[in-house]
């Protein structure tokens, strides 16, 4: 299996001086920002953490789990979750996290992991827009659950630039079911070979490397610091749209 890099190194070498952002959605304590800089897991909406729009809120599901939902349900939504704190885009980090996309027959449109430099407020189109659509400073790795004319398949994984999500700069079909249960991800980006990793799996199943796509994350966001997050998209068909175990280890800016 492919060794870790922890972005506790710069692509540029040496060590790093400034501390790790950890955005965890699953406490249920309420922290904030320690003395050595590092963010810790916020309640109540994480208004110290996490900046939510549209129709994303913080929920908690029946086992009391703290969850970032996207959207609920219900037609034509777009939500986005982005960290308040900038990331360093121009060194290497790894973020891993679970989605839970249900409640809809068939469930529409999907969610996307992002960086970007447009701010903590961006948000972008509904449907097939996936809620990062017209965010032009933007990297996107969508998890895509609809066949919409561009797409491939209702099961298919993207890397998009530019937030325009019907030109796909790296495609691939998942191995695993988008919709219906939960599954794990993990987006980790080399900033020393330019290089962005998708894995996914599912619960009792082994991490696949699905995307594999060059890229420079700081030019393509148009930024050397940024936001990650979420977004999140409905149209005229809807599904409920979750993220949690979100941690993100990357040096701040």
């Amino acid at each position: 299996m492919e060794q870790l890099v922890r972005s506790s190194r710069l692509a540029r070498g040496g060590l790093l001086a400034s501390a790790l952002l950890s955005i965890l959605a699953t406490v249920n304590a309420a922290g904030a920002q320690a003395a050595d800089g590092t963010i810790k897991p916020l309640d109540a909406g994480y208004a110290e953490s996490i900046a939510l729009n549209g129709t994303a809120a913080v929920t908690s599901d029946r086992g009391d789990r703290r969850v970032i939902a996207l959207t609920n349900g219900s037609f034509k939504q777009a939500g986005s979750a982005w960290s308040t704190s900038r990331v360093d885009l121009t060194a290497s980090f790894e973020t891993t996290f679970t989605a839970h996309l249900h409640h809809g027959k068939p469930g529409a449109d999907g969610i996307a992991f992002l960086a970007q430099g447009a701010g903590p407020r961006a948000l972008g189109g509904w449907g097939g827009g996936l809620g990062y659509r017209g965010i032009a400073r933007s990297v996107a790795v969508e998890f895509d659950t609809y066949q919409n004319t561009t797409d491939p398949s209702s099961n298919h994984l993207a890397v998009v630039l530019g937030g325009n999500p019907d030109r796909h700069a790296a495609l691939a079909e998942s191995s695993i079911p988008l919709f219906g249960k939960p599954f794990h991800a993990r987006v980790r980006y080399d900033a020393g070979a330019h290089n962005l990793k998708v894995y996914v799996k599912a619960k009792g199943s082994p991490e696949q490397l699905l995307l594999d796509h060059g890229v420079d994350l700081a030019r393509s966001a148009g930024a050397a610091s940024g936001w990650v997050g979420f977004t999140a998209a409905t149209g005229d068909v809807t599904a409920r749209q979750d993220v949690y175990d979100w941690t993100v280890d990357a040096p701040l800016a």
